[in-house]
């Protein structure tokens, strides 16, 4: 309805949320959210919300460049094959009340909210939260799906969402905090994580001396959820051919473009390379 925000509208996932400063529920308000102790959150003009108990989104988070970047290149499609295995992936996963999996759909570090636009068309009875810490990246996803909120939040950190709140968490080339994941998730609901193989844009990351990806990070992503069982794991390892404006997104968008200067990318040519990518859902155990 219009003029009414995604606050007031969607129930299920304001529902989910917590203050981070007090942890009282949080409520639909004229301006935002609010909790009952009178802590306010007022919605920017783009329709985000900053949520961090800090007032400021720093940190790591992507710039402008970079979130441009992104958003370029997953539409041109060229990162499709991924966001199709984490929608089948999360299909499979997403705990089912009646005929279609319903609930709440969290998506750490989830930047433009491309992915988890993909999962809600997949999941019409759910709704989303996109959590991040770029307000260029927000910007973008308080539009990228009508049954999705965009949450200024670190994923590292403690979430702002009630125990049991989620029927899914997805993280996609982002980091997590395995213990406030299992403290989110509702009995029966399941961890999607997309990680990066070693071979990974490896050409085109060699070509430019970039940033590769590490050998043992799988061997690190294991550890780290040491906690959680292993459901199902695919793998998506597909060769690409990008054009030249492909090419550069992809390091512009990245780790790489820390260490790259505007000469540089802009040398950047067609290239011929691999997306390889493991999709891995984890239930935590028992």
């Amino acid at each position: 309805m219009e003029g009414v925000t995604p606050f007031a509208r969607l129930a299920t996932a304001v529902a989910a949320l917590r203050c981070p400063v007090c942890r009282e529920r949080l409520h639909a308000a004229e301006s935002g959210l609010e909790c009952q102790r009178g802590h306010r959150f007022d919605a920017a003009r783009q329709g985000y919300v900053n949520l961090r108990s800090s007032a400021r989104l720093t940190g790591s988070a992507d710039t402008p460049a970079m979130v441009a970047a992104r958003e370029r290149l997953q539409g041109s499609g060229a990162y499709d094959a991924v966001a199709q295995a984490l929608t089948e992936a999360a299909l499979r996963a997403a705990p089912r009340d009646g005929a279609e999996p319903s609930g709440v759909v969290l998506d750490l570090a989830g930047g433009t909210g491309f992915y988890l636009a993909r999962v809600l068309d997949a999941l019409p009875q759910a709704e989303g939260i996109c959590l991040d810490a770029s307000v260029p990246a927000l910007k973008r996803a308080a539009r990228a799906h009508p049954r999705a909120l965009a949450l200024g939040a670190d994923a590292r950190a403690a979430l702002p969402l009630a125990d049991g709140s989620c029927a899914l968490v997805t993280s996609v080339f982002g980091p997590r905090d395995p213990a406030e994941v299992r403290r989110v998730l509702a009995p029966g609901g399941a961890l999607v994580v997309v990680t990066p193989r070693p071979e990974h844009l490896r050409e085109l990351v060699r070509a430019v001396s970039g940033v590769e990806v590490d050998e043992r990070k799988g061997e690190r992503l294991a550890e780290q959820l040491r906690a959680y069982e292993v459901v199902e794991s695919r793998v998506v390892d597909t060769e690409v051919d990008w054009d030249a404006t492909q090419a550069r997104d992809a390091l512009a968008m990245g780790p790489s473009a820390h260490h790259l200067d505007e000469a540089a990318l802009a040398a950047v040519g067609a290239v011929s390379t691999r997306l390889a990518v493991d999709v891995v859902t984890y239930a935590p155990r028992a």
